[in-house]
């Protein structure tokens, strides 16, 4: 592969990319399963959605740097800017147009959805910059996992669901929290990793401001949403027994539970990502399937 396009894809973070994908899958399932699926809406919301995300990264990527978040003394995974793989001015820019493509895709859906959609497509760009940037980052005071629930969570879900029918709906909004819910605790794990390089900086994650005992509960928490919202929507919708495929994970979620509790060596984090991530692809995958077969 061409060096300089290795590096971008490594600066466009695709170990964070299923908190991306997952929530238009699951919108889009409980769509088909209504047998409302409009597929071309759908792989358009896909393209916007991975666009913002990747674009949100390269401005992470950007505003860390310059405001001297990613240090030599940095465990995590190589950000492009600080080790002079990409310069800030060209990071900057790939944000933009990242950003810009998202939003020329996005005017189709538009078009459909109408002034909510138009909204929810600026509020997505404009806090994918305020995420790092802007005179009070959400991510720097401790206000990034409510961004994420609600962006990668709620909004994407039932965004996806009403882009496809039309109508807004408490099942999409249930089916939206797991995840959420499994998208912060991506971000769960990448803040419990860089604690101490972030208080060294000054950026003020729940983990600076909590400890890391306060993320290791988070992260259970953000566990248990995912598995019981398939057991109340078995007692308390018409969905059949299917709903609760994702449950077979429950072996894999101790796991990662264990490693986020005891591990011994915060480098050891970054695999825990990385599963944290992949973990989210099966639940998804699992969650859509059981919402397809269970009447939904």
């Amino acid at each position: 592969m061409n060096r300089s396009l290795s590096v971008w894809l490594s600066a466009s973070r695709p170990q964070t990319l299923p908190a991306a994908v997952i929530p238009v899958m699951a919108g889009a399932s409980l769509a088909l399963a209504k047998g409302a699926l409009q597929w071309n809406v759908t792989l358009v919301i896909l393209i916007c959605a991975l666009l913002i995300q990747i674009g949100t990264n390269f401005a992470n990527d950007y505003y860390d740097f310059i405001k001297g978040s990613d240090t030599e003394e940095r465990i995590g995974f190589t950000r492009a800017t600080s080790a002079g793989l990409i310069s800030p001015a060209a990071m900057l820019k790939a944000a933009w147009i990242s950003m810009g493509l998202a939003f020329i895709a996005g005017l189709w859906l538009i078009w459909i959805g109408g002034w909510v959609i138009l909204l929810i497509g600026l509020l997505s760009i404009l806090f994918g910059f305020l995420y790092t940037g802007g005179p009070y980052p959400l991510g720097y005071n401790g206000l990034g996992d409510i961004f994420v629930f609600l962006f990668f969570g709620i909004i994407a879900v039932t965004g996806t669901y009403y882009l496809n029918t039309l109508e807004w709906s408490l099942l999409s909004l249930s089916v939206s929290l797991p995840v959420g819910a499994l998208s912060v605790n991506i971000l769960v794990v990448n803040n419990l990793r860089d604690v101490e390089q972030d208080r060294k900086s000054g950026k003020r994650t729940l983990g600076v401001l909590l400890g890391d005992k306060a993320l290791k509960v988070e992260y259970l928490m953000m566990q248990g949403v995912a598995f019981i919202t398939p057991v109340l929507l078995l007692l308390f919708s018409q969905a059949g027994f299917s709903i609760l495929l994702p449950l077979l994970l429950i072996p894999l979620a101790l796991k990662l539970h264990k490693s986020v509790w005891n591990h011994t060596d915060k480098r050891l984090l970054n695999g825990t990502l990385e599963e944290t991530a992949r973990f989210m692809v099966f639940y998804g995958i699992l969650f859509a399937s059981g919402i397809l077969f269970s009447g939904l």
